[in-house]
């Protein structure tokens, strides 16, 4: 299966930190206008592409986050040297070395640096590092650095795409991969010329990676009957784990979530999606995520009444790092479930 990766690269480098989703809204627009029969935007900055259905007796609703896992500028020092706050959760250990991107008046590139090893006490050496041992090195005097950035500015990882296999490599796949899923469905539905069973508004949201708020809004404003979550999940297939904690496994199929610390699927969403794959021949796998929330929970809860919800996930590996991982074809097979399941969701009996 082959699938639009310069495009994929595109959404994925473009920089966009909760509340900061200017640059990756810009190209979302662009890419919606030949795509959508409306398209708006709400206050939060959650873009919202309708694509008009057979019909509109009922609603059906897929969100995926625009937001990346970033920093904001909290202090520059004497020397130029950059603080951060995080936005969004980070292991502190895979910022050592990364090179980053402060946005400001204009972009300036920096890199993380910390305390060299050579020079730590031995009990340093053995202790996890924390987020406050990190500082952003740009080569500028603060004199120089002020002229283009100041406190309140947003920061994002450097790390271009690149293809390792059948894989791409590249940071923000979590969770760009989904905005590039649910922009590549919509063109799959206007190529095959289907129509959405119900109108089917496809929402590019804010501000997940800091408590699922754009998808709280959004919902509510769209009040769903159908929702489809769309996001990563983790793909622990690597060295030193074990079948129980895997979750899934790259190249083994588009993911069917079941549950994940936010929220538990509605049963008869779960049993649509796999039907749905099963019929189309769509590999998929199941996944449990014992730790992390979706904006899933959001589309199924912030409706009066609830939605009827679910979600594809798309196995990642080195998640929330700057090397995240996924494979083509369970992209691929991402886009063809979510086109199959919104054309469909009208012949399946929703009965309890």
């Amino acid at each position: 299966m082959s699938i639009d990766v310069k495009l994929l690269a595109r959404v994925c480098e473009a920089p966009g930190a909760p509340g900061f989703e200017i640059a990756i809204r810009k190209l979302v627009l662009e890419e919606m206008k030949t795509l959508a029969d409306e398209i708006s935007i709400d206050n939060m900055g959650n873009v919202i592409a309708l694509k008009k259905g057979k019909s509109s007796d009922k609603r059906i609703m897929a969100a995926a986050h625009m937001d990346e896992i970033g920093f904001i500028v909290n202090h520059i020092d004497d020397k130029g040297f950059v603080r951060f706050h995080p936005l969004g959760g980070f292991d502190p250990k895979t910022l050592t070395a990364q090179r980053v991107i402060i946005h400001g008046r204009k972009d300036i590139f920096g890199v993380m640096g910390s305390k060299p090893i050579h020079i730590m006490q031995p009990d340093e050496r053995n202790k996890a590092p924390q987020l406050r041992d990190y500082f952003i090195d740009t080569g500028l005097t603060k004199k120089e650095l002020e002229k283009h950035i100041t406190v309140g500015d947003s920061i994002t990882r450097y790390s271009p795409l690149m293809e390792l296999g059948d894989t791409v490599n590249v940071k923000s796949l979590d969770n760009r991969a989904s905005v590039f899923l649910l922009i590549e469905t919509l063109r799959e539905l206007k190529k095959s010329k289907r129509k959405p069973a119900y109108d089917f508004y496809a929402v590019f949201t804010v501000q997940e990676e800091v408590g699922l708020r754009g998808a709280a809004t959004s919902a509510q404003l769209i009040k769903p009957d159908f929702s489809f979550g769309l996001d990563t999940t983790i793909a622990f297939d690597t060295p030193g784990s074990t079948p129980q904690e895997q979750c899934t496994a790259l190249g083994s199929g588009v993911a069917i979530k079941l549950m994940d610390s936010s929220v538990i699927c509605d049963f008869r969403m779960i049993r649509y999606m796999k039907k749905t794959a099963d019929k189309h021949k769509i590999k998929w796998q199941n996944e449990i995520l014992p730790a992390g929330g979706t904006d899933t929970a959001n589309l199924q809860r912030m409706v009066p009444g609830g939605s009827i919800a679910g979600a594809v996930s798309l196995p990642t590996r080195h998640i929330h790092q700057s090397i995240e991982s996924s494979h083509k074809d369970d992209i691929k097979g991402g886009i063809l479930l979510l086109a199959a399941c919104v054309c469909e969701i009208d012949k399946y009996d929703w009965s309890f």
